[in-house]
């Protein structure tokens, strides 16, 4: 296990934003570890795509990615992932096939941006560039949801 990434201030509340997509991954898996019918589980993930997710990806793509060029391959990349995990948040059928990849895509794209793409960012961001992300993010989570379905139930 590495030492723990120290990240710039201004960075710090989206990295805290990533856990809550590892926990969308983790009830995700729950979920179906548990046998909870796929259409109650993409109740939960449209919930979240539309009260956090798609928020969480503008402030990325407006304030963090273009730190670096548009050209990047890093960016290119999370740019590309960022369009598939939206396809999955709005496929309507075949639920289940759809949240194994959903799971397994929140899940690689974290990383991604965690291990590789925040660290090249973080290297060569601006004062004003940190800035303008902390200015323009302040959208704390909150998970409000009531039907905790990966909740094994005894």
């Amino acid at each position: 296990m590495g030492k723990p990434i120290k990240r710039h201030p201004s960075l710090v509340q989206v990295s805290r934003e990533h856990h809550y997509g590892l926990l969308l991954s983790w009830k995700i898996r729950e979920g179906l570890k548990n046998n909870i019918a796929p259409e109650r589980i993409k109740r939960y993930t449209d919930w979240f795509y539309e009260k956090y997710q798609k928020a969480h990806f503008d402030i990325e793509e407006q304030f963090i990615y273009p730190i670096l060029s548009s050209d990047h391959p890093l960016i290119v990349q999370a740019i590309q992932e960022h369009r598939h995990i939206e396809a999955l948040f709005h496929q309507e059928d075949n639920l289940t096939d759809m949240l194994m990849a959903l799971e397994k895509a929140m899940e690689a794209h974290i990383r991604f941006e965690e291990r590789n793409l925040f660290n090249q960012i973080q290297e060569v961001a601006t004062p004003e560039q940190l800035q303008l992300i902390e200015d323009n993010h302040n959208q704390p989570f909150e998970d409000t949801w009531e039907d905790e379905f990966w909740v094994r139930s005894k």
